[in-house]
């Protein structure tokens, strides 16, 4: 595929396509080779690095965790323990914070939440074309290492967030006290369609604006890493200033990369908090 790539642009399309697998239009199951085959593949079509690289960094993070909790000591505490500690006062802080209910899986969804997003977030810092050039030599013709900066990933963690704020709405307030909540609020009975369109805008955008921040800021993160690494093809002067732009903006990316995973975590806690409200 890289024999494929002849413009800026092409590299570009190259670093945005994702390793995609599905059913071509003559029937057959296999990978796409090019943007249009993928596109071709429909719904049903699976992006194997998003799901690849998403398994394997919860494995790593469920794998960090665990061998540290296994090992922990109430003695002098390891590098690793001193870390996970923090981070794990950390998520408690802000679960005591901003959720006033009682529940046990809040504070453990939390903190996986925050590990996982940070982890697929960190992958934007490996040099582009590091990884897809590997894959490349083994045959792959596309491969996107940060699941984040695809949609299809932002928007089934979002997803399955809204599927718990729902399960708790209705078993806290029942069925009848949920639909009450979006039919006789904020203006009562008599303004009951004008509440239903508002509260259901409010209940839809919970979701769509948790993916969507989340792929926004991580996608336009790459794209200014892509469009840097394109500056080392056109000579010496522009690769020296593209090496001093990289370092600087992989500096600033770190304050993206956790802070985007803090504001998902926190706007899951503070939906989940409201689920748990009955008024």
């Amino acid at each position: 595929m890289a024999g494929e790539i002849h413009s800026s642009t092409d590299y570009i399309k190259h670093h945005l396509q994702n390793l995609t697998w599905g059913q071509h239009s003559d029937g057959s199951w296999g990978l796409a080779h090019t943007a249009q085959e993928a596109k071709e593949m429909g719904f049903w079509a699976f992006n194997l690095d998003t799901l690849g690289f998403s398994l394997l960094l919860g494995v790593v993070f469920f794998f960090l965790f665990y061998r540290v909790a296994k090992k922990a000591t109430t003695g002098v505490p390891s590098g690793a323990q001193n870390f996970v500690e923090m981070i794990v006062d950390f998520i408690d802080d802000s679960v005591r914070g901003s959720f006033s209910a009682k529940s046990d899986l809040v504070a453990p969804l939390a903190l996986t939440i925050f590990a996982w997003i940070f982890l697929m977030n960190l992958m934007d810092l490996v040099p582009v074309d590091w990884i897809p050039g590997l894959a490349g030599m083994v045959g792959l013709p596309f491969l996107k290492v940060v699941p984040t900066t695809d949609p299809n990933a932002t928007f089934g963690m979002a997803i399955a967030v809204f599927a718990l704020v729902l399960f708790y709405s209705i078993k806290i307030k029942g069925i009848g006290g949920f639909a009450g909540e979006l039919t006789l609020q904020p203006f009562g009975k008599w303004a009951l369609p004008i509440n239903l369109f508002l509260e259901g805008v409010t209940l839809i955008s919970k979701p769509i604006s948790l993916a969507l921040r989340l792929f926004g800021n991580m996608y336009a993160g790459e794209m200014i890493f892509i469009l840097i690494a394109i500056m080392y093809g056109s000579g010496m002067m522009m690769a020296s200033f593209a090496g001093i732009l990289q370092l600087g903006w992989a500096i600033f990316h770190i304050l993206i990369i956790t802070l985007q995973a803090f504001i998902f975590m926190t706007l899951t806690i503070v939906y989940l908090d409201m689920a748990h409200q009955d008024h």
